[in-house]
């Protein structure tokens, strides 16, 4: 059971990600001691930082710390997935950023998505079985992937930690703590593909 001041937390995302769901949890872990890296696709390496989305218009540029392609999973206890339309969007036609996924998630890590990056659980084959929910508009998404989607503030089923949108940002970095004080969640059911 790591505390979260030894905790060493992956967010994982690329341009167009829903400002507060990347800026929120970001400031919060690294403020409970956490130790939080941003990794990004390749192609955002040159500018060195990705730009979020702040509600209508394009808002802050956060710097990345690591290309996705150097990414060891085996150096972090929980991934966290920011939500928005553009970034997980992009992100599922990545093919490393949903082997990382599947990664942290076949060792049992804590996962942890938010709005809608719920469509990388479903791009990556983990959503079926499990209890989730979502961002309202990708709902149908997530059912037809085989997820028990549920209107519902935090879900959390077995370290796999969902949320609807950025209204839910406090219970979902609380859930986020809460499960990687836990620890480990390797008897999971493995999602069928």
């Amino acid at each position: 059971m790591p505390d979260i001041a030894q905790a060493k937390i992956l967010i994982m995302a690329t341009d167009g990600f829903e400002q507060s769901e990347l800026m929120v949890p970001l400031k919060k872990l690294k403020d409970a001691g956490a130790m939080v890296h941003v990794a990004a696709p390749q192609s955002r390496l040159s500018s060195g930082e990705i730009r979020g989305w702040d509600e209508k218009d394009w808002g802050q540029s956060v710097p990345v710390d690591k290309d996705i392609e150097t990414v060891d999973p085996a150096d972090y206890d929980a991934l966290v997935l920011p939500g928005g339309q553009i970034n997980p969007d992009k992100l599922r036609v990545e093919k490393k950023a949903v082997e990382i996924l599947r990664t942290f998630y076949s060792s049992g890590k804590v996962v942890a998505a938010i709005c809608h990056a719920p469509w990388l659980l479903v791009e990556a084959g983990l959503i079926k079985g499990k209890s989730c929910t979502s961002y309202h508009s990708i709902k149908t998404d997530v059912i037809n992937a085989g997820g028990q989607w549920r209107d519902e503030t935090v879900m959390v089923d077995q370290g796999l930690i969902t949320s609807r949108n950025p209204g839910d940002l406090d219970a979902f970095v609380s859930k986020i703590v809460e499960e990687v004080r836990e620890g480990s969640h390797a008897n999971r059911r493995q999602a069928a593909e």
